[in-house]
């Protein structure tokens, strides 16, 4: 196999606070042999990670993806351009977006047409010591779940990755996707956080949202905005709703 081949949508690997070096050379193996290679690390416990010789040794030959990946401080720069966001658990959490096996997901996503050459399609991986954050997971669409025997679930964290990767590119139909047109520009997620925290401001101005006991008002908010797939002249829209009520309540209270 030789090259990465162009995919529609966009495919992201993103790698939170991964804390050994070998697993970063592995996912980037496991990306190339199945034809993706954006890999983004936030901040991983080596910053020079994508230099180690373990790294490097594990990666087998993938040096251009490690090349091409990024080191970021923060997951809203890893997710910049993302507009469809897949957690990794093992377990399923009590409250947050749906658990799905990932064939499942991949299924029903695509029959339904929502992706598109316009989206972005995150994967996140947690760290090895204790998965993923919860508020982290609450931004996701969808939390995938490897079906695996119920008496021993642990994976690998490269391993994991490449039954994501390789489930997702069968899902495309294998290699040589062809895109489809015109299809209108998806927020990113990014976009969508700006969103809810000009909305909190906002609701908490005109008493609405109390912010010494919030509840899960924002985290749900943050499903119903996922659910709906904001566009971002929809997100534009929901901003100028949010400025037209902070300036309402401060000229009632001034």
């Amino acid at each position: 196999m030789s090259g990465s081949l162009p995919l529609h949508p966009r495919t992201r690997f993103v790698l939170i606070e991964t804390s050994h070096a070998g697993n970063v050379g592995g996912a980037a193996r496991a990306m190339k042999v199945m034809g993706f290679n954006d890999l983004v690390l936030v901040r991983p416990r080596w910053p020079n990670v994508l230099r180690r010789e373990e790294t490097i040794q594990r990666a087998s030959g993938a040096l251009d993806v490690l090349e091409n990946a990024r080191i970021v401080d923060t997951l809203d720069e890893a997710l910049d351009g993302m507009t469809h966001l897949c957690a990794t658990a093992m377990t399923p959490r009590d409250f947050g977006p749906p658990t799905r096996a990932p064939r499942e997901h991949f299924t029903q996503w695509l029959a339904a047409g929502a992706a598109a050459p316009a989206e972005g399609v995150a994967f996140l991986f947690g760290s090895e010591r204790y998965g993923m954050r919860n508020e982290d997971v609450y931004r996701c669409h969808v939390c995938l779940s490897i079906p695996t025997d119920p008496h021993f679930g642990s994976l690998n964290l490269a391993a994991a990755l490449q039954v994501m990767a390789y489930e997702w590119r069968q899902a495309l139909g294998g290699f040589g996707v062809v895109p489809a047109t015109g299809t209108p520009v998806l927020a990113d997620a990014p976009q969508i956080a700006g969103l809810l925290t000009h909305l909190e401001q906002a609701l908490v101005a005109v008493d609405y949202l109390d912010p010494a006991a919030p509840k899960k008002l924002m985290p749900r908010l943050n499903a119903l905005f996922n659910r709906a797939g904001l566009t971002l002249e929809e997100v534009h829209i929901l901003r100028g709703v949010a400025k037209a009520m902070l300036e309402t309540a401060a000229r009632s209270k001034g």
